[in-house]
């Protein structure tokens, strides 16, 4: 009988955690699990064995990171066929003689610290397929997907594992309430998956093993399929350096059987589970059928219900009746903010709509922009626009902040993804890009409905006007432009741009986003001298400055550079004005008397 069959008809114990059981016998996780296949094969060997003696019928192969993306980090990516089949064959020679099933386990990849490293879809796929068919010639009876957050990921992986024609199991990582990032929840996972054709749908790490039943209760409303469930062994505590699972064998065994009558087909362990957690699992659910189950239409989470977008509101509320201008500050880099509060009282008398307030920009520490931001609005009476980047906090930081700012009023946010710790000069500060600007744009958007990243209601919307940036200066605007329609489709509301020096390219961009109805405003920045405009074309990430206005620059020093930087960019802003509905400009050093300057140009050439 092969696995499906055995699936229907019997509740099938699985193995226990690889990863904290290796590192619990000395491994330690920098050096890479899956790379003990080729250098100590004895030692995962003898694991396979503990589970398959403690009573697990399937067994996962240690090859979850042995990927291609994943092994790169450690230097072994050319290893991946290898790490693989080595990993199948362990396996395989454990379960050789006994009624055991061999799964071959595939994580997803890493996330990428920089936008333009994440693969493209095509790419993803042959990464995974690499490793699935690497499994399949190793000898495995089925492959499991395990531990996916993102669900297009998920897709694109059991795309690749259908090729290789084995039974699959598709595992999701739940949040809380059973929610993936992004807010859908179990059933629509569950229902996703099936049309995708996953043979085996579950779910296995996240929470603990109440939440885990929890989320099998619900997945066995919506489908048929056999469902498999491995929850961690409850949630862990850092004591003395290293993290702790406290769940007794005998209660995540109990948890299990409440599981399996919930619904699950298999049931084994992930985080924190031993040999002895499984070995108490295969006695309670020995012998045990599959569950009844009775299939009921899932009700419309609140995030389909709700769909709340923002209306274009303040500085934006004026937008085609009159030229939109906003104007970048720094944050101090102390705290004392009587220059910024003086540049933005000049900046509003001048005729400006709102005020960028940037976020440790190149990744150098300054005041925290939302409490700035809040000061300006409060004390000088003209909008800002925060910036806020996925480098400095992680997932729960960052909705904490923003739930805060909108508490203290702030009604714009431009996000970005940031710049890399290491730009900086804080040596010991690391990036956190828990999510890039798409995501975080999302997360806004979400925010705005009324809902957290997991789908909880928040109370109400934190009623947002959120902001893109993008980038004309690359040699394919095309791949800028499909990226910013993503960031549209995501809940984008309005554009801002890197610098523009060049019309030809500003001719490109409104061409090319001609139909995307979303208010653009061009970047203008101010050259001030020859060093100035070198470093900003060689050094600044995003930033070109094209050969003839690095030669109008050449030579000139701070007064003489300075007077030349403002015909440039008054000759650009002529030029632009009857193309564009704005602009967004950025004085150089946060010197906003230029700006001021720029900006009575643009109210009294333009007239609005």
């Amino acid at each position: 009988m092969n696995f499906l069959e055995q699936l229907h008809e019997r509740v099938l114990v699985g193995d226990g955690a690889i990863g904290t059981m290796l590192h619990a016998r000395g491994v330690t996780a920098e050096s890479g699990f899956e790379q003990l296949n080729l250098t100590s094969a004895d030692l995962v060997l003898a694991l396979h064995a503990d589970y398959i003696t403690a009573g697990a019928q399937v067994i996962e192969t240690n090859t979850f990171a042995a990927n291609r993306l994943r092994l790169q980090q450690l230097g072994l990516e050319d290893k991946v066929l290898q790490i693989n089949l080595q990993g199948a064959a362990l396996a395989r020679k454990a379960a050789a003689g006994k009624d055991v099933f061999v799964a071959g386990s595939i994580g997803p990849l890493p996330r990428l610290r920089g936008e333009s490293e994440a693969p493209s879809a095509e790419e993803i796929i042959a990464i995974f397929r690499e490793q699935a068919f690497a499994l399949a010639e190793g000898g495995v009876d089925l492959l499991i997907l395990e531990t996916f957050a993102d669900l297009q990921q998920m897709k694109l992986a059991l795309a690749a594992a259908r090729e290789t024609n084995l039974p699959l199991i598709t595992s999701m990582a739940f949040l809380e309430r059973g929610r993936i990032s992004g807010g859908m929840g179990v059933e629509t996972v569950a229902l996703e998956l099936a049309a995708a054709g996953a043979h085996c749908i579950g779910a296995n790490c996240g929470a603990g093993t109440l939440e885990m039943t929890r989320n099998i209760q619900r997945m066995a409303t919506v489908t048929l399929l056999p469902l498999a469930a491995y929850p961690n062994s409850g949630f862990p505590e850092y004591v003395d350096g290293r993290y702790i699972y406290r769940t007794t064998p005998e209660y995540f065994a109990a948890r299990g059987l409440e599981t399996a009558r919930a619904g699950a087909n298999l049931v084994g362990g992930c985080c924190g589970t031993t040999p002895e957690h499984i070995r108490r699992l295969a006695e309670s659910l020995r012998d045990m059928k599959p569950a009844t189950r009775t299939i009921t239409p899932p009700a419309p989470s609140s995030r389909e219900i709700t769909s709340a977008t923002p209306l274009k509101t303040g500085f934006l509320s004026n937008w085609g009746r009159k030229t939109v201008i906003t104007v970048e500050l720094d944050p101090p880099k102390g705290l004392d903010c009587s220059r910024v509060l003086e540049g933005c009282q000049v900046l509003r008398d001048a005729g400006t709509d709102a005020i960028n307030i940037a976020e440790n920009p190149l990744s150098r520490v300054r005041m925290g922009n939302i409490a700035l931001g809040e000061l300006i609005q409060r004390e000088v009476g003209i909008e800002v626009i925060v910036h806020v980047t996925c480098r400095d906090r992680n997932l729960i930081g960052l909705q904490s902040e923003l739930m805060g700012a909108s508490l203290l009023g702030i009604r714009s946010i431009l996000a970005v993804t940031g710049d890399p710790a290491s730009m900086g000069e804080q040596s010991g500060a690391s990036s956190v890009f828990d999510l890039n600007s798409l995501g975080l744009i999302a997360l806004l958007r979400d925010l705005n409905s009324g809902l957290n990243g997991t789908g909880n209601s928040i109370d109400r919307g934190t009623g947002f006007t959120i902001g893109a940036a993008f980038n004309p200066n690359v040699r394919n605007m095309e791949s800028q432009v499909a990226r910013l329609e993503k960031k549209i489709a995501n809940g984008a509301l309005f554009v801002q741009t890197q610098p523009l020096f060049d019309l030809e390219k500003l001719d490109t961009m409104l061409q090319l986003t001609s139909k995307l109805s979303i208010p653009i405003l061009p970047g203008i920045l101010p050259l001030v001298s020859e060093r100035n405009t070198e470093f900003l074309h060689n050094e600044v990430p995003g930033i070109t400055v094209p050969e003839e206005i690095r030669g109008r620059m050449r030579g000139k020093g701070k007064e003489e550079g300075l007077q030349e930087g403002l015909a440039i960019a008054k000759e650009f802003i002529d030029a632009a004005r009857n193309r564009v509905g704005g602009f967004y400009l950025m004085p150089p050093f946060g010197n906003y008397r230029i700006a001021a300057e720029l900006v009575r140009h643009i109210r009294t050439e333009i007239k609005t």
